[in-house]
């Protein structure tokens, strides 16, 4: 390799690197040092799940016929694509246990972000709410679980821990309506 073939991947090296920390900046930009930190911590680990198929090598199911979409307003969640062998009663920023995917309309799968989830029959519905990216997890009675959506892939206009993004989309075939359990009237 020649001294300027070096500078010039040196060059392209920390033009990426300088575009992942805006991306994450952009992201978190509004909260601590510490979300900020662990949005990079949570793209690192999921960096390579822009790819379905590294995902699916991980442990996370390849086919999922439920696209969630919001069932009173617009916007979706996705396809959660689920790792069972990380269901347990931690929440742990480098492994969610779902992915949220959008398939495009040429096929491809996007990432866009992820739900960590932590089941009541590991951290009970009484207990103080677990606590990631300083937030309190949300619980969910319908699926009877803890739940906190980063967004850590698409920036979100409704914040980077809404629930729906505004801009993920699911095809007709494969929508499934629901309303978490925080938005029903009692």
């Amino acid at each position: 390799m020649t001294l300027s073939s070096r500078a010039l991947t040196l060059l392209c090296t920390a033009v990426g690197l300088l575009a992942c920390a805006r991306a994450t900046t952009t992201i978190a930009s509004g909260f601590s040092a510490a979300v900020a930190t662990d949005v990079d911590r949570l793209r690192a680990a999921t960096n390579a799940y822009h790819s379905l198929d590294s995902a699916v090598a991980a442990g996370y199911v390849r086919d999922v016929k439920a696209c969630i979409v919001h069932a009173h307003h617009g916007g979706a969640m996705g396809f959660h694509h689920r790792n069972a062998a990380l269901l347990d009663a931690t929440a742990d920023v480098e492994h969610p246990e779902l992915l949220l995917y959008e398939r495009l309309p040429n096929g491809q799968y996007q990432l866009n972000g992820v739900e960590f989830i932590v089941p009541f029959r590991f951290y009970s519905r009484d207990s103080v709410p677990p606590v990631l990216f300083e937030q309190q997890m949300k619980i969910e009675d319908n699926l009877k679980y803890w739940y906190l959506h980063v967004w850590a892939w698409r920036p979100n206009p409704n914040g980077l821990f809404a629930d729906f993004h505004p801009g993920v989309t699911c095809p007709d075939t494969s929508k499934t309506d629901y309303t978490p359990s925080t938005e029903k009237k009692p």
